[in-house]
């Protein structure tokens, strides 16, 4: 995560401690809806139709707890967050919960004041190139161009693995995964780094998926799931045991 990004949202989550002090259950009841921060579209975790309907394995889980807690598992509204964006959008009260494939770190925890609530999905960083670029392992990239997005676990995993193995990179920052298949597939960088499962799932909307191959490698270990700001206990109960 980029300091600015860290120094951002650890500024808004003190300012937050109101929030969680005024009842997130409350404030939810009081609205009527749920409101969820989710991906800008990840197909399998969340995303949109042509008619702006929200589907994925994140989806459900804001669904599952408007049904918990309104009785109605369609009372929820959606806020699509980049990863420099969710944390802040939670800290702040924007969202009052975050389920976007997000990886459960102590400093998110601890520094940011955020509470997981469990593991929804195990996950961890691979890469994905063109076919035709001949490579079979990512330990062949030296030189490479990578597209990858900020203010995630992955820019710091690129780093320690490149570094590790003696190799250089340059990155292609990007802030979606809508940005980041787009300059991919334009050639704009030689591979895509992000979560295996975002891998996977960005493949399959290609129109040729079997011309991009998925190196071997996995770098990193990533638990991913929802989280809720620090201080609201019953909250973040009713989260954890929808969950």
């Amino acid at each position: 995560m980029k300091n600015s990004t860290f120094v951002g949202t650890l500024a808004a989550a003190t300012f937050a401690a109101g929030f969680a002090a005024a009842g997130t259950l409350d404030d939810v009841r009081a609205k009527g809806f749920v409101q969820c921060g989710v991906s800008t579209g990840l197909v399998g975790f969340a995303a949109a139709d042509a008619n702006g309907n929200w589907d994925g394995f994140d989806v459900a889980i804001c669904r599952a707890v408007a049904a918990a807690t309104l009785g109605d598992a369609q009372a929820v509204k959606f806020t699509p967050t980049t990863g420099k964006t969710r944390f802040t959008a939670l800290a702040s009260g924007e969202v009052d919960l975050l389920a976007r494939n997000t990886t459960w770190t102590f400093s998110r925890d601890v520094d940011l004041k955020f509470t997981f609530v469990g593991v929804n999905y195990y996950d961890g960083q691979g890469f994905m190139a063109p076919k035709e670029l001949g490579v079979a392992s990512a330990k062949d990239l030296d030189g490479a161009t990578v597209c990858i997005q900020t203010g995630t676990t992955t820019e710091l995993n690129l780093a320690d693995f490149f570094r590790v193995n003696n190799i250089s990179y340059e990155p292609v920052p990007i802030e979606t995964n809508a940005e980041a298949q787009q300059q991919y597939l334009a050639g704009a960088c030689d591979v895509f780094t992000t979560d295996a499962s975002g891998l996977a799932a960005t493949r399959a909307t290609f129109e040729d998926p079997d011309a991009h191959v998925l190196l071997p490698e996995i770098v990193s270990k990533e638990p991913l799931g929802p989280l809720v700001r620090h201080g609201d206990d019953q909250w973040g109960d009713i989260v954890r045991w929808t969950l």
